[in-house]
Parts: C-alpha cells; sequence; structure tokens
C-alpha cells in the first residue's frame, strides 16, 4: 500500500517543523500557518508521519510537539568520533528516576524515596541537561518548590510521554541496567511505584 503524496497544507507544515529552531506542538503549528484548524493540522502530521516511516528521518511526536529527527537505525552515522556521551552520578540518576516516575515531587519527598539527602546540586545537573523543571509549589507548609520532567527529557529518551517509561523488568530484559543504572532499579523498587502517574497535576502559584 502505497503512502499518499503530501498535499499543499502538508507541505505547509512539513517546511515549518524544519526551519522551525524548537518542536512545535499543533496548536503552535496551526496558529503559524493563519489560524487553521487544529483537526486539519494533526491529519496533516499524520499523512507526514507515515510518509516519512521509511525514510532516513522520521516524524515524531514528543510531549505532544513535533520534529524530525533521524531513523534509529541511521544515527550511528551522524555521531561524531568524538562524542562525548552525559554521564550522570548515581545520584543524579537516582533522582532522575524518581522524578520522572513520581512527579511532580519536592526535595524532601524524592530524600524520603532515596532515604538520603539530595543536594542542590545534583538537581541544578539535571536542570542545566534540561531534563527537569521546577513545576510550581506544592500547597503545605514552606511551600517547597515541586519538579517535573521537560519534552527535552522525553525527546532525549525516545518516549512519546511519560506512559511510555520501561518497567524493570523491560531494562533489564533489554540489557540496559549497568552498574549506575541499578540505582535506578534500587530507588524504583524501594518506592513500590512502577507506572508513571499521568493524572499527577502540578500546582502552581
Amino acid at each position: 500500500m502505497s503512502v499518499e503524496e503530501p498535499g499543499t497544507l502538508e507541505r505547509a507544515v512539513e517546511a515549518t517543523l524544519f526551519a522551525a529552531e524548537e518542536p512545535l506542538s499543533v496548536d503552535a503549528l496551526a496558529a503559524h500557518l493563519g489560524g487553521l484548524a487544529a483537526t486539519d493540522v494533526r491529519e496533516a502530521l499524520s499523512l507526514l508521519e507515515a510518509h516519512y516511516r521509511n525514510r532516513g528521518i522520521y516524524l515524531v511526536e514528543r510531549g505532544g510537539r513535533w520534529h524530525f529527527e533521524t531513523a534509529p537505525d541511521l544515527a550511528h552515522l551522524l555521531r561524531r568520533e568524538k562524542e562525548q556521551v552525559r554521564r550522570l552520578s548515581r545520584a543524579a540518576t537516582e533522582v532522575l528516576a524518581i522524578i520522572a516516575y513520581h512527579e511532580p515531587v519536592s526535595r524532601a519527598e524524592i530524600e524520603s524515596i532515596r532515604g538520603v539527602q539530595t543536594s542542590a546540586g545534583t538537581l541544578d545537573v539535571l536542570m542545566e541537561a534540561g531534563w527537569i523543571r521546577p513545576a510550581g509549589r506544592r500547597e503545605v507548609p514552606g511551600r517547597p518548590v515541586i519538579y517535573a520532567t521537560t519534552a527535552t527529557f522525553l525527546d532525549h529518551f525516545g518516549l512519546a510521554s511519560r506512559r511510555d517509561l520501561p518497567g524493570i523488568e523491560e531494562l533489564r530484559a533489554a540489557g540496559l541496567l549497568d552498574p549506575v543504572d541499578e540505582a535506578m532499579e534500587a530507588a524504583l523498587e524501594g518506592s513500590g511505584r512502577f507506572e508513571p502517574d499521568e493524572d499527577d497535576e502540578a500546582e502552581t502559584d
């Protein structure tokens, strides 16, 4: 079954995404293209997604925003030989895992799950990487800041949404648990929660 060639609207969406400096949501695309109906933009994105499915680049949605990325099986061709892989400390790995699976959470809640204090530097590293963000304040005495993951986090780990976060058994079966990742395993198993709470909402100012 052949995929229909893009028409005028699809080509306009394609050009907009190609020129954009960051991923765009359906609403942002609709506004940029003159206030089009969101349903029309979604249909155009669906057609383009199918059109690029077997090509060298894919059109993907991460956290409700769309962008082009290299096909996974070709990504190695574009990596620089001296590429430096971001390495997280054990503490940062634990904190990132806790935030991803329990967000939004405060620093005190992270420390309660880990059983040890969490330095501000660890949170700073994750925020500098663009993987977590302040998501408001908890409406309790002291109104502590609560943290959540970002669209950049989803994009980096190839997730469409937090519902795609893997469970421990999936990580182990895929051979993705190295000595540092064991920190994440311990954090998740200790919490007794393995599925992200999509319905949790941050309390903002």
